[in-house]
């Protein structure tokens, strides 16, 4: 029986990390198949640190109230970060630049990346300064959004540096292009590029304007995930681990 339709029930927490669903596929005709699919999907824990007090709440809220994401703790300071973001080993933290005197964001980043490896920094700020933004992608940070995303668009973000993008919002991604545009592609060398098969590039290319994982599968049509395998090539054969270290090489550094 061809299979045209799914009724998805959301079941419950496992351990607090893991969402389960039930996937009924359904007839043509409305009957649904007696033995339902499982889905297993991961929460993405989060840590937000912001010394705005509204806007720690209100990200907090966003986090913890979408489904598949859970937010692990809110801090306001930069040592209370220190100590307490080790402890809770998050996927992602939310990152301010300018926490109220004393180390900034940046600075937390420097220091807590070496100690949490698997832990993504991504900066989330007002500032949009070309000095600020390579000094937290130095620093650590794979990802730099700015505090007027819409939370759409944040949580996006999230799941795509979860799955090892480095997502920048579009203003962030101009200035990042923008530092390389005196350059060639690919300096002197074109060889490293040349191992990109035509779509891989289209997508680097893509991938150098800013663009997400969605909106890049929506101006190619095809799927999200066909984007996430060739991004995984890309990153593969240039011998990079993320979206500013692509770029890079992309405009020749």
């Amino acid at each position: 029986m061809r299979i045209e339709h799914f009724r998805i029930k959301k079941m419950l927490n496992v351990q607090r990390s893991t969402v389960i669903y039930l996937v009924f596929p359904e007839s043509g005709i409305g009957d649904f198949h007696p033995k339902p699919h499982l889905c297993i999907m991961r929460e993405i824990s989060v840590c937000i640190v912001d010394d705005n007090k509204e806007l720690r709440s209100a990200l907090e809220e966003i986090v913890s109230m979408s489904d598949g994401y859970k937010c692990l703790g809110a801090m306001s300071t930069a040592d209370e970060a220190i100590r307490k973001l080790p402890l809770l080993n998050p996927d992602v933290v939310l990152m301010d630049i300018n926490l109220g005197g004393g180390e900034t964001g940046i600075d937390c980043v420097r220091e807590l990346k070496p100690r949490m490896p698997s832990t993504n920094f991504m900066m989330c700020t007002v500032y949009e300064e070309d000095e600020k933004i390579f000094e937290a992608l130095n620093a650590g940070a794979s990802g730099y959004i700015l505090k007027k995303t819409a939370p759409n668009k944040l949580l996006e973000a999230i799941r795509e540096l979860y799955q090892g993008g480095a997502p920048m919002s579009s203003q962030i991604a101009r200035k990042v292009v923008a530092a390389f545009q005196n350059k060639p592609v690919m300096g002197t060398n074109g060889s490293d590029l040349a191992v990109l098969s035509p779509r891989e590039k289209e997508i680097l290319e893509l991938l150098s304007r800013g663009l997400m994982y969605k909106e890049i599968a929506a101006t190619l049509f095809i799927g999200q995930e066909t984007v996430r395998k060739h991004v995984y090539h890309v990153y593969e054969k240039l011998h990079v681990s993320n979206r500013v270290e692509a770029v890079n090489k992309y405009y020749g550094r």
